[in-house]
Formats: structure tokens, sequence, C-alpha cells
């Protein structure tokens, strides 16, 4: 029986290949968030209502979504260099487009584009780490791409409210084209072209299934209280994404080539993970865009402001990487999600308290707190999620789960965005405070109610 092989540290020929990688991950990690505390600038400039431009972030979550199942079958059939090499242009572009946006149309149109771009960067750059690096220096190039993919997050907020201030808010998208250049000039030097030499035909009914059933529900739900759209169009909407899910599940059953065939979800800790991870990641993910904007809207702070106090998140949820594994080897999977899924909820909750005069220390520690938890949260989801899928199954099951996690992204701001409008119209513009706070303790408690999901995961499940 062989040993199991050693760590080692990064060989050099292949650290030009793992910033290649990190340039892409660093990109995506932070355009998902560089928008968030620029939207009311963003919305006065287009001549928007602030509270109706969580389109700007859904459009591009959304299209994140709906083409991660793509990236693996476009590089194993065209090649591992030429899709990310196609990826990063596209990206490039579209950001290019974005930062010259005069209308909120136009600047939906290329976060779309530029959201097809961002779903291959990581995925793509991930498989080619994955078919390139010796299995004995994989962690060691996973841990340097993994600080890229911090480091966007963390400065996103504070430099798209830095940006707005001192220049435009186009500059939080062309700040983009010189690291795409960069990421173009360098992929031809450090990336080989992998392909595998026989692909399956692609799911095209699977993805247009998909598609249509991740933007009907998002649409749905976004328009619901948008007064340019009917009551009916919503619900005309959300009707066919149920019945689009309905139809790939029975397409997932019958087609032996479907993009996630339903024997994944014979696995009953796999079902319980994703069925978790897309209800308790609601909230969780609407929050970096909710709570910039209540700031800003209804507290007056300055975007820059905003962004420096959105910092104490990431720093948070960067202090917990080292304990999450320690604590689930000491309580198991089942106690960790059902005791720190009712403390995600009540954090989420619990932002209801804050008001404007709220002390900027208190503020910093609850973000710091919420970081924490969240991290933990999301961690403990997905290792439980793919612990135990056999190998087989394990690109699909992790695709299927990537996907998951946008999609209910994308849902998620869509319902705090609705919430916050369907409030504001019933309270009135003068009770905004109360419309985010009414917003907060809705998105809180469906944390909360969460952890009932996870009570099903069996008790002797192995760390």
């Amino acid at each position: 029986m062989n040993a199991t092989p050693t760590h080692q540290a990064l060989q050099p020929e292949f650290r030009l290949l793992v910033l290649l990688v990190s340039i892409g991950f660093f990109m995506q990690g932070l355009d998902t968030t560089i928008v968030n505390t620029a939207i009311p600038a963003m919305a006065r400039s287009l001549g928007e209502d602030p509270l109706q431009m969580h389109s700007v972030v859904v459009a591009y979550v959304l299209s994140v979504a709906a083409c991660i199942p793509l990236s693996g079958w476009l590089a194993d059939r065209f090649g591992v260099r030429n899709t990310y090499f196609s990826a990063i242009i596209i990206f490039t572009l579209a950001s290019l487009g974005c930062g010259y946006a005069e209308s909120l149309n136009e600047l939906l149109a290329y976060r779309v584009i530029q959201g097809i771009g961002g779903a291959l960067l990581l995925p793509v750059g991930r498989l080619a780490m994955l078919k390139v690096i010796p299995r004995t220096q994989f962690l060691a190039a996973m841990s340097l791409m993994s600080l890229a993919g911090l480091i966007g997050p963390l400065i996103g907020p504070t430099l798209g409210g830095w940006m707005v201030e001192v220049s435009t808010w186009h500059w939080i998208f062309l700040i983009n084209i010189p690291m795409g250049l960069l990421g173009v000039l360098i992929t031809f030097k450090a990336m080989p072209n992998v392909t595998e030499p026989t692909v399956p035909t692609f799911d095209f009914v699977g993805i247009i299934l998909l598609v249509l059933a991740m933007v009907g529900l998002s649409l749905g739900i976004e328009n619901f209280a948008n007064p340019q759209h009917s009551l009916w169009w919503s619900l005309g909407l959300i009707i066919t994404g149920i019945l689009a899910s309905l139809f790939y599940a029975l397409h997932a059953h019958t087609h032996k080539n479907a993009l996630f065939r339903s024997k994944l979800f014979k696995n009953h800790v796999y079902a319980i993970g994703i069925i978790g991870n897309f209800f308790a990641r609601l909230g969780g993910n609407a929050l970096p865009f909710l709570l910039p904007l209540m700031l800003q809207i209804a507290f007056g702070f300055e975007p820059f402001i905003t962004g420096l106090l959105m910092i104490p998140t990431v720093l948070g949820s960067l202090v917990s990487k080292p304990i999450i594994r320690p604590i689930i080897q000491k309580f198991g999977y089942r106690q960790v999600l059902l005791v720190n899924t009712l403390l995600v909820g009540a954090c989420i909750a619990s932002f209801a308290l804050t008001s404007a005069d709220t002390p900027i220390w208190l503020r910093a520690i609850h973000f710091f707190i919420f970081g924490v938890l969240n991290s933990l949260q999301f961690v403990s989801m997905n290792t439980l999620t793919l612990k135990d899928l056999p190998q087989q199954d394990a690109s699909s099951g992790n695709s299927f789960l990537s996907m998951i996690m946008m999609v209910s992204m994308s849902i998620g701001i869509a319902l705090a965005g609705t919430l916050v409008n369907l409030f504001t119209a019933y309270l009135g513009t003068e009770n905004i405070t109360t419309a985010f706070h009414l917003t907060l303790i809705i998105l809180g408690t469906i944390n909360i109610i969460t952890a009932a999901i996870f009570w099903q995961i069996p008790k002797n499940t192995p760390v």
C-alpha cells in the first residue's frame, strides 16, 4: 500500500500559472463586492432609484450561476488555456463596456456579459492547476490562490466607496482593464492548452432548463415590487422558474448525459447540504449588498466610510478560518450547523437594532461577529455537502454546489431589494430605516427556520 504523498512547497515553474489563476480569482472576487458601496452614486448618475438598483448585482451573479455548468465542458472540449484566455477577454471587454455605460439597461447588458466571463475564470483556472500541478504541490498552490480570492472582497467595498468620492463610479469597472491585460499577456506563457481526448455531448436541453429556472425565480422575485412591471409578470416568471426546475428534475433522472444526474441526490448528506446551502445563504449573501445600502440611504454615511465599515466582516471571515476545523472535529457537523445557523439568523436580525447613532466601535464589532459566524456557516456547509461524494461524482457535485451558491446569492439579493421596496412603499420614504429593519428581521428569520434542514443530518455523521 502506497504511503500518502507529502505536501511540498510550490516549485518555481508553476508560480506563473498560480499568479495567472490568482488574477482571475482576484478580479471575480473584487467585482462581486466593489459595486455594493457604489450603488447610490450609480443611481444618482443614471437617474434611477437606488432601491431599484439591486439588478446591477443580480445580473452579474445570475449570469455567473448560469454559466458555471458550461465551464468544465468548454475547458475539456477547447482546452483550458483557450477557455481561460476567452474568459479574461470577455470579462475585460465587458468591464470596459460597464465603465462607459450611459443607462441602466446598457449597464445591465454588460454586467451579464461580464458574468459570463467571470463564471469561467475560477473553475477553469482551478481545473488548469489540477491538471498541470503535481498533487504534492497542489495544496501550496491553492493556498496562494486563495489569498487573492480573499484580497478582492477585503478591499472591494472600501475601494468602491473611495472611487465614487474621488472620481466617478465608472472607475470601479475600468480598474479591471490593467488586470485583464496582464492576465492576457501571461496566459500563453503560463498555461498549457490541456484538452480531454473524449468529451461527451453537451446537455443543451439541461442548460436551457436550468437557465430558465434561475432567471425565472430571480427576476420574478426582483420585479415583485417594481412599479414598471405588473404583479402578473412577476408571478409568471416565478411559475416559469418553478416549472423549469421540475422539468429539469425529470430530465436529470432520464437523460444519460444530464449536467447533474439525479443519482447525486441519492446521497442523503449531499441532498441536505445542497438544500441547506440554498436557504442558509439567502440572508448571509444578501447582507454585503443590503448593509452598505442601509448605511448610506437610511443612515446618511459617506461611501468611503461605508466601505471601511465593511472591512471587519471580511476580517472576521479571515480570523475564523483556522478555528473552523477544530470546532467541527469537537462538536460534529450536525451540532455545529444547528447552533451556528440559529446564531447567524439572530445576528442578521440583530442589525435591525442599529441606527445612525450606533457607535462606530460597536458597529465594527457587530460586523466582525457576523463575518466569523457567516464564514463558519459557509465552510461547514460546503465541507458537509461534498465530503461523502464518490470520486466519479465529485466534479459534477462540486459544480452543482457552486451553481446553487450563486443562485442563492442572486435570489437573496433580489429578495432583500424587493422587501425593502415593499416596506418603503407601504410605510412611506420617511420610514425607510424601518423598512430596512423589517427586511433584516425577515432575512434573519429565514436563516433560523433553515436550522430545521440541518436537523436532518444523521447524528452519527463522521467528521
